[in-house]
């Protein structure tokens, strides 16, 4: 099944050309590695095929419909896209809470499951602001993957985090992978392109490897 299909996606800002005609066809049941220098596109690539960016020419398909045209933003994706951003004078239950009633489709046990998952106490009253940032960052992959969506848009989900943070995520992650679901993230470091990636594309200038 064909997951995500980008067509002759280009992107600039300004006068600095960000992507370069991306053609890629992803499918599901696997967990496809984005590798690149700082600057290469790969951040700004993801934003567009979770909708927050629009490509200024080609055709992004989620499940077949069109973004921009059919659906403006993807309906079953789940994301962490550069640094959490969390309300500081809340706890990690109570920004996940109101997170979930936006689109209401789980409840206050699917969100507290969530955050047990990524190693955190669903429980804990201590505010997001008081907080390390390996707790933000497991906080923002719970909140990537509370709703169990069928594409799940990672940017560099391991940083911040400690090396028994590392091994944790990356188990979650293959345990998340299965017939169905498709899992796309970024990595500056080779050994979680390794261990967890099924196919590996580069990005280099805008231009898709």
């Amino acid at each position: 099944m064909k997951r995500i299909e980008l067509i002759g996606v280009n992107k600039s800002f300004k006068e600095e050309r960000v992507l370069k005609d991306i053609c890629l066809t992803l499918g599901d049941n696997k967990i496809y590695g984005f590798v690149g220098r700082n600057g290469s596109g790969k951040s700004v690539l993801f934003k567009i095929i979770c909708g927050y960016v629009i490509a200024d020419s080609g055709k992004i398909l989620i499940d077949g419909k069109e973004l921009g045209k059919d659906i403006d933003f993807p309906e079953n994706l789940g994301a962490l896209i550069e640094t959490p951003g969390f309300i500081w004078y809340q706890s990690g239950f109570e920004n996940l809470h109101y997170l979930a009633r936006i689109r209401n489709k789980i409840n206050d046990t699917q969100v507290k499951d969530a955050i047990r998952q990524v190693g955190l106490d669903s429980d804990s009253r201590k505010w997001v602001g008081k907080y390390s940032m390996g707790m933000k960052q497991r906080l923002g992959i719970a909140q990537a993957m509370m709703e169990n969506p069928d594409i799940l848009v990672l940017d560099e989900p391991m940083n911040a985090l400690d090396e028994k943070g590392v091994e944790e995520i990356r188990q979650l992650l293959l345990q998340y992978k299965q017939p169905g679901r498709c899992i796309l993230i970024t990595s500056h470091n080779r050994e979680d392109i390794e261990i967890l990636c099924d196919e590996v594309f580069e990005i280099k200038s805008g231009i898709l490897q």
